[in-house]
């Protein structure tokens, strides 16, 4: 089974327990909290997705890690995804986690490259100006780019954005090559 696949079936089987038992935003946290342990330590990483490593080592290392940190409800899931045997995939079953718990609640990650970092104007503008678009709820997350010189690329999932000044100089260059730009 593809991990796109695997990493879908859980977390939304999760997701569905998470919301029946009214801990949305608990676990959610939980899940931030996790991930962020096993991305600052790649030793960590290397242990669970290790096919030489028992299983009953991992569940013990993940308990001493987690135990009095994170709900019984979500260490549970932790040790189940391993005892099935899909360590490999954890990391990926609970970012999907995250995706359709946005998806969830009506919330859209925007992805925004700036020249410059937004002052709080401008960066309440764009997100009023995306949920309007899109009609749902956006988050932002910034990244600076100087090569852009000024305005926004938005990166939307797939779809792109771009109200960039370097994107404007290309298409009014092509324009002038074209001979479609005329000067008075």
């Amino acid at each position: 089974m593809s991990k796109y696949k695997v990493s879908i079936r859980y977390s939304s089987s999760f997701l569905e327990t998470v919301i029946s038992k009214n801990l949305l935003e608990v676990i959610s946290n939980e899940v931030d909290f996790i991930l962020k342990v096993f991305r600052s330590s790649s030793e960590l990483v290397s242990v669970i997705e290790s096919p030489v490593i028992k299983g009953q080592l991992k569940i013990s290392i993940i308990d001493e890690i987690f135990k009095d940190k994170i709900n019984d409800e979500t260490l549970n899931f932790l040790k189940f995804v391993i005892k099935k045997g899909r360590e490999n995939y954890l990391l990926n079953i609970l970012e999907k986690y995250l995706d359709l718990k946005d998806e969830h609640l009506g919330i859209v990650n925007v992805n925004v490259k700036t020249a410059y970092e937004f002052d709080d104007e401008q960066s309440k503008a764009l997100e009023l100006n995306l949920e309007k678009k899109l009609n749902k709820r956006v988050r932002l997350n910034y990244s600076i780019d100087d090569t852009i010189l000024g305005g926004f690329i938005a990166k939307i999932g797939d779809t792109m954005h771009d109200a960039s000044i370097k994107h404007q100089l290309e298409l009014l260059q092509k324009k002038f090559i074209e001979g479609r730009v005329t000067l008075n």
